[in-house]
């Protein structure tokens, strides 16, 4: 059965429903790719558990294995590895306000990073409560990393830093350089207790087409993919720390 909508023109109608069936294709080629993210057979198995720091509980500076970050009866670990401190030729403004205001710019977080965290921030509940694990991992001390998550008002997103172990480096989230790099990992445990890479956004390694960013993460940027159905699409710009319409109000001076 066709839909129509109120005072559409005839030409709106017959170009939306040719575009109906390639955006039909669209959803049958994305099926058939997360079907083969699920075939590939197993990868490589992880070197060491490696130990990251993360603030326990209590509030207080911590360690924990990567084994220890799948709860008990789950097998799947998505782990993001977050840019901060942000690439060295980053030069978007870093934040007015709050903690991460204090830092030289160069030591901070990256903005792209923090603005698909921030999607993530909601997802994380329902992630979790459908049997995969989810954090972002971090090259800066865990404190500062524990300080921007709590002013972004990241209660779900489990924050770790890497600072004193070599996992960013061995699965490509940072560069021979010590660069940060927007890798997203997936790790799988076995029924023998085995934990392997599962999958990872190599695409970002892959020479970019024209006309196209390189969207290695593409399915997963909520912001993005909506503006994508819009009339303008996406905007000619990058994700920002904060934007000129959502600044904090500067306190009234007395």
């Amino acid at each position: 059965m066709g839909v129509t909508f109120p005072n559409e023109s005839p030409a709106y109608r017959a170009a939306r429903n040719r575009l109906l069936q390639r955006e039909v294709a669209l959803r049958r080629e994305m099926e058939a790719v997360a079907a083969e993210i699920r075939a590939l057979p197993p990868g490589g198995a992880v070197p060491e558990d490696y130990e990251f720091d993360h603030i326990d509980s209590k509030g207080a500076p911590a360690k924990v294995r990567l084994s220890e970050l799948f709860r008990p009866a789950t097998d799947t670990l998505i782990l993001y590895h977050y840019m901060f401190p942000r690439h060295r030729g980053d030069n978007r403004r870093g934040p007015s306000s709050g903690p991460m205001a204090e830092l030289p710019v160069e030591e901070g977080p990256c903005p792209s990073c923090t603005a698909l965290l921030d999607n993530w921030e909601g997802a994380v509940p329902h992630v979790e409560g459908l049997g995969a694990n989810i954090a972002a991992v971090a090259k800066a001390p865990i404190q500062r990393v524990a300080a921007c998550a709590a002013h972004r008002g990241w209660r779900n997103l489990k924050v770790l830093s890497a600072a004193n172990n070599s996992f960013k480096r061995d699965y490509h989230g940072e560069d021979e350089e010590g660069q940060q790099v927007p890798m997203l990992t997936v790790f799988h445990k076995g029924a023998d207790g085995l934990i392997r890479l599962s999958w990872a956004s190599e695409l970002l390694f892959l020479p970019t087409e024209p006309g196209q960013d390189p969207r290695h993460v593409g399915t997963v940027e909520p912001m993005w993919t909506l503006l994508d159905l819009t009339p303008g699409g996406r905007p000619d710009a990058y994700e920002q720390i904060e934007y000129e319409c959502c600044r904090p109000e500067a306190p009234a001076s007395t």
